[in-house]
């Protein structure tokens, strides 16, 4: 059972995604409810047979101050497919400042890319243009309802409402 279920706040915002088994204990001790069940999956006990969920609200509101993905290197190479964005290379990858932090670049959203180390190499402590290289993508911050649809894994079509994507 891979499947994600996606977690909605009372106010049926998108909050996170978990597994099958976690969504069954918050329904099951009454902390969530069913919106709607997987079409493709269903959870058995010795004695009873629950639908599985694919979306589930919870009961009550959960303040969350901080709506957005953080930033990290595991986030960045996420957000990058695990491809090195000069060459397309998803072997001995690494991060790279755009910017060179010599230089005065930060470590942000829009100043790290994932890069080989072959690349990165290449690159040292110039800017991508000074190296002749030329990114695929230009990097930028990623929301968290485009980030949550995009490493859902078996993406199911009834959460496009909730996540305002029309594709994986």
């Amino acid at each position: 059972m891979d499947q994600k279920v996606l977690i909605l706040n009372q106010d049926f915002t998108a909050l996170a995604l978990c597994s099958i088994q976690k969504a069954f204990v918050l329904l099951y001790l009454e902390k969530a409810e069913l919106v709607h069940k997987s079409e493709s999956a269903i959870l058995r006990t010795i004695s009873k047979i629950y639908p599985a969920p694919s979306i589930i609200r919870l009961q009550r509101y959960v303040h969350v101050p901080y709506k957005g993905i953080s930033l990290s290197r595991h986030n960045v190479m996420k957000r990058d497919q695990y491809q090195c964005l000069y060459c397309g290379s998803t072997k001995n990858l690494t991060l790279d400042h755009l910017v060179p932090k010599s230089r005065g670049g930060n470590s942000s959203w829009t100043n790290l890319a994932t890069a080989c180390m072959r690349c990165n190499t290449k690159k040292g402590d110039r800017t991508p243009e000074e190296a002749g290289l030329t990114l695929k993508q230009k990097p930028k911050k990623p929301s968290l309802t485009a980030f949550l649809a995009a490493h859902a894994g078996n993406f199911d079509q009834n959460w496009e409402v909730y996540l305002r994507v029309k594709e994986k």
